[in-house]
């Protein structure tokens, strides 16, 4: 029934340190969109950015900074995202370590976002 994951929404306290962020370390394009709406795009997904406190409606019961836990399967080897890291001096809380992708085994690093969001960086094993 469903096909895939189109767009999700991050709360954030500071949509310019947020942007900054996706852009500069993951590559991600910021469009903006409607009025004056923002979102990071990357392959056929989007995160659309909120403002704390001036969320679009409708939206979820709870939104808050800080909550989300998400993965990005990278196309890029897992020696190169590390150097990557480093380079824009992003600490690296954990990894590499051995996870269980959606499909199948992956190989992760876990950073964290200006809002201590979880962002997992992983690339399948081969």
């Amino acid at each position: 029934m469903i096909d895939h994951l189109d767009h999700l929404v991050l709360t954030t306290h500071n949509a310019e340190a947020c942007t900054a962020f996706y852009t500069r370390l993951l590559d991600m394009q910021l469009i903006t969109f409607g009025e004056n709406r923002q979102a990071l795009v990357y392959g056929a997904q989007k995160i659309n950015v909120h403002q704390y406190g001036h969320e679009f409606e409708p939206k979820a019961h709870l939104p808050v900074p800080g909550s989300l836990d998400l993965c990005f399967i990278c196309n890029i080897s897992l020696e190169e995202l590390i150097a990557h890291l480093h380079a824009t001096q992003t600490r690296i809380i954990e990894g590499p370590v051995t996870r269980t992708g959606a499909r199948g085994p992956i190989t992760s690093v876990y950073v964290r976002d200006p809002d201590l969001n979880l962002i997992e960086l992983a690339r399948y094993e081969e």
